[in-house]
């Protein structure tokens, strides 16, 4: 078991979350797999381990991961939640033509929501950082088209 899974499990028993089999499975699977899931492809790539397990199941255990601050879910353009394992703070790069998404870690930001509020006075509770571009598999399709 990684130590982020551990140290997530750690997190569940000190707010009295009782650690069930699809839960551990759940997270790992978000630990282990940055592809920045729906529930879906969570059920999907758990059915076979977990054939009671619902699709609800895996939406009310995400919705708890992130109450508890886990996990964060992003909504993009296709309007289709997707969650993300949220360890440290980071970016996302998204590809406008596959979808694909790219985790950016970039320290440098640090201070930007400091920044925001000097600026502009906003108490500030939280920020995102979206970048939209062609993936490398997606840039030779789309040169060959030209």
């Amino acid at each position: 078991m990684s130590y982020l899974v551990e140290q997530s499990i750690e997190r569940l028993k000190y707010n009295n979350i009782r650690i069930t089999p699809q839960r551990h499975a759940i997270l790992e699977f978000l630990i282990e797999h940055d592809s920045h899931p729906t529930a879906d492809e969570i059920y999907k790539a758990l059915e076979d381990r977990f054939p009671s397990m619902s699709v609800a199941t895996v939406y009310n255990n995400l919705r708890l991961f992130i109450q508890l601050g886990l996990v964060k879910e992003m909504m993009f353009g296709d309007n289709s939640s997707r969650f993300d394992f949220s360890s440290t703070e980071h970016y996302h790069a998204i590809c406008s033509n596959c979808g694909k998404i790219e985790d950016i870690y970039y320290p440098g930001l640090d201070d930007v929501e400091i920044v925001a509020s000097n600026l502009t006075g906003f108490e500030v509770s939280s920020h995102r950082l979206e970048i939209y571009g062609l993936c490398p598999d997606c840039q030779p399709e789309t040169q060959n088209q030209n």
